[in-house]
């Protein structure tokens, strides 16, 4: 593995152990060149998955994209990181099980909107102010009395 700070092509692993979730490895490392220590983590692929934007464009699925995303959203908010881990980790397996190797932008939206509801309202609500391209106050004020709606009728 390449060190990120020297750019040494070695580094040397010096504690390896499995996630919280169980399902990606995370390896402490260390660079014998600078002595700079970094983690890494190791997951399994199970299959290339391409995104189709909404143009019919396609780029490969970025896990860490949803990640940015989401964190974004959940800013100066009070949620764990392991939780949000734990949500993008439940979003790849999903994905990845779903036997198909192109999904649309869309379903992916749809499952981060699902994960920042159970995480937190207000990460929801902003996220969806982007992804459903809010163009004023009114626009927030008509989704988020649709959220009063929906927990009254669950």
């Amino acid at each position: 593995m390449r060190c990120p700070f020297c750019n040494e092509d070695d580094s040397q692993v010096k504690d390896s152990r499995p996630t919280d979730d169980g399902y990606a490895i995370r390896r402490r490392r260390a660079c014998p060149h600078c002595g700079a220590r970094f983690t890494t983590f190791e997951r399994v692929q199970l299959r290339e998955l391409t995104v189709v934007k909404g143009n019919e464009r396609r780029e490969p699925f970025d896990r860490d994209k949803i990640m940015r995303s989401m964190l974004i959203a959940l800013r100066k908010r009070p949620v764990d990181q392991e939780r949000l881990e734990g949500e993008v980790n439940a979003i790849v397996r999903r994905l990845e099980s779903r036997g198909e190797s192109e999904i649309s932008s869309d379903t992916v939206g749809g499952m981060v909107m699902e994960a920042l509801a159970r995480l937190d309202q207000v990460a929801y609500v902003r996220f969806a102010s982007v992804y459903k391209n809010f163009h004023e106050a009114r626009d927030f004020e008509t989704f988020v009395g649709s959220l009063g709606d929906e927990s009254e009728s669950q």
